[in-house]
């Protein structure tokens, strides 16, 4: 079978991986690329998710790529403003030439006798092989196929429509219709106020709180600025600004919690009213041990104030033919139910690969820099922050990457691989609480307990450490091809059939 051969591949054509061809055309301009992504149109979670109100969760000024400004005013942008912006940034700078669609990565097999990736690719049924030196998966951290779906007691018995967020029919008719959405994050508080808009009424049903709190939609001192400054300066400007103060403000709440729950609760109170039961938005949690949901121009509290949305804490007893019954013995009627529980995490875990013959369970290794994967040559993962921006950190992982690339030519060894030679003491790769993280610590990738196996999810410390350290430090070894039969990675790729 023919083998394309292409320099660096990158697998995902999302925000992420379109970030990473940028890096690579402009600081790689030697290398050949191709972007290889299993669905028919770029923009991942942007194209994927449908639901209405669909929107960033981040503000756009530090979600948007620092190589083109976000210049809307709306510090958050719609599904389709982001998919809209995107497209225009791959078409900008001939992306969108490089990204093969429809080509689905199933295998990947290292030799380090050639130094080389063999990657099989599903192309609509049909097996293509592709040859590469290196591999950046920026294929995301969850499953596209399907979201988390609790089992829900006598679920068949209901008569109305029972939907997923990540699976939303579009022909769904939800106007005048009475609609229960179980969930609390940030697929719920973006749901219940937009839905409510149409509906009867809409129940967000929570087993637990969230901390939510609002953010302006625009931001009245940036709009002064543009009457004077050009809007890129403006932009520009918005990102340092923002960078700092969500630092200064995570900072703050998670070495004060005390202090950072009554900061939320007041700012909460400004926009609800004072009937509203405030027990329904008092987590049991302390800030940002789950990730902070963000709601515009306070619209989730709006809706609740006016009467066409509320909130429930109960346990669901069962699903019944015209809604759910709760633990408490409380019934809610509903036409339509929608499931807001969650994403089901999964890194890589649909592509079987192996290191010259063996097969590599990515949960049993580290990170290193949280980029590369312990003992594993030439293979990147993009994981971006919790606590901020994911591209934040996508676009610095997509820079070292491209460090790394130019060293293996300048020093003439083709195989990059970081190896723990001191027994690094490992542990869960990420500090939140939240469920869906929860579910899926023991299938992921470790952390280790020191640098530079550590995680530390800081912006202002993962610059200075993947700008401006040491590329050879030792750790990450650099290597000439072995004399290993070349066969290997054939023969990898036929034993894993």
């Amino acid at each position: 079978m023919h083998k394309e051969f292409i320099d660096t591949i990158i697998i995902g054509a999302g925000l992420s991986g379109i970030g990473a061809a940028y890096h690579l055309q402009k600081q790689c301009p030697t290398k050949s690329l191709a972007i290889l992504e299993g669905r028919n149109a770029l923009g991942g979670t942007w194209d994927l998710f449908r639901y209405p109100g669909i929107r960033s969760d981040s503000d756009m000024f530090t979600y948007g790529y620092d190589f083109k400004p976000w210049t809307d005013k709306n510090s958050l942008a719609t599904g389709e403003k982001l998919l809209s912006y995107l497209n225009e940034t791959a078409q900008e700078n001939g992306i969108k030439e490089k990204i093969r669609f429809n080509h689905k990565v199933v295998r990947l097999a290292w030799s380090s006798a050639s130094a080389t990736w063999t990657v099989e690719v599903d192309v609509n049924g049909k097996t293509q092989i592709f040859e590469s030196r290196f591999v950046l998966s920026c294929g995301g951290y969850y499953d596209y196929s399907e979201g988390y779906q609790p089992e829900f007691k006598n679920k068949d018995s209901f008569k109305g429509e029972f939907v997923h967020p990540q699976h939303w029919p579009q022909d769904l008719d939800y106007a005048n219709k009475k609609i229960v959405v179980i969930g609390s994050g940030a697929t719920a508080v973006t749901l219940v106020p937009n839905l409510a808009q149409k509906a009867t009424h809409v129940t967000m049903l929570q087993r637990s709180p969230t901390y939510i709190a609002s953010m302006p939609m625009q931001d009245g001192f940036l709009n002064f600025l543009r009457l004077f400054l050009p809007k890129i300066w403006v932009s520009r400007f918005a990102r340092w600004r923002n960078v700092l103060v969500a630092s200064l403000i995570y900072n703050y709440m998670t070495r004060f919690p005390n202090r950072g729950r009554k900061l939320l609760d007041k700012k909460r109170n400004q926009i609800l009213t004072a009937d509203i039961d405030k027990k329904h938005f008092t987590p049991s949690y302390e800030p940002w041990d789950q990730r902070l949901c963000l709601i515009p121009d306070g619209d989730l509290f709006e809706a609740i104030n006016a009467g066409k949305a509320d909130i429930k804490t109960d346990h669901i007893d069962e699903i019944t033919a015209d809604g759910i019954r709760l633990k408490s013995g409380e019934h809610l009627d509903a036409d339509i139910i929608v499931s807001a529980t969650g994403l089901k995490l999964k890194m890589m875990e649909e592509v079987h690969i192996t290191v010259d013959g063996e097969v590599l369970k990515p949960s049993d290794k580290m990170f290193y820099r949280g980029i590369l994967l312990e003992d594993v040559p030439n293979f990147g993962t993009v994981f971006g922050y919790t606590n901020a921006s994911w591209t934040l950190k996508s676009e610095l992982v997509s820079e070292y990457v491209c460090r790394i690339i130019n060293h293996m030519d300048e020093v003439d060894r083709p195989i990059c691989v970081p190896v723990d030679e001191c027994n690094t003491q490992r542990e869960l790769f990420l500090n939140l609480s939240s469920g869906y993280i929860q579910r899926a610590q023991e299938g992921i990738p470790k952390q280790g307990s020191v640098q530079p196996w550590r995680l530390d999810q800081n912006y202002k410390k993962d610059k200075k450490r993947l700008r401006g350290v040491k590329i050879d430090d030792g750790i990450l070894q650099f290597k000439k091809p072995t004399n290993m039969n070349t066969d290997v990675t054939d023969s990898a790729l036929s034993q894993s059939r």
